[in-house]
């Protein structure tokens, strides 16, 4: 399963780590073309990717795809209200 992600703050990314760290399954992260791809949960990794733009979230993890869209469905509620 993939998810799309644009990361706002590093506090976001520590999040995405820290979410990885109790996952069920191994969860990857990749930038839009796919040419790299790191393991979510290796904090060094994290910073070969461009957060700048889009990222692709990868996992077979139910738990890791059902927390992210209900953290999307914060966002979306958040910026409907501003």
């Amino acid at each position: 399963m993939v998810f799309d992600l644009k990361l706002q703050s590093i506090s976001e990314l520590a999040e995405l780590q820290q979410l990885a760290a109790h996952a069920d399954k191994p969860v990857y992260i990749a930038n839009e073309d796919d040419q790299i791809r790191v393991d979510a949960r290796s904090f060094l990794g994290l910073f070969a990717l461009d957060y700048s733009r889009p990222l692709k979230v990868i996992t077979d993890s139910l738990y890791v795809m059902r927390m992210l869209e209900i953290r999307q469905r914060a966002l979306e509620d958040a910026m409907a209200r501003a």
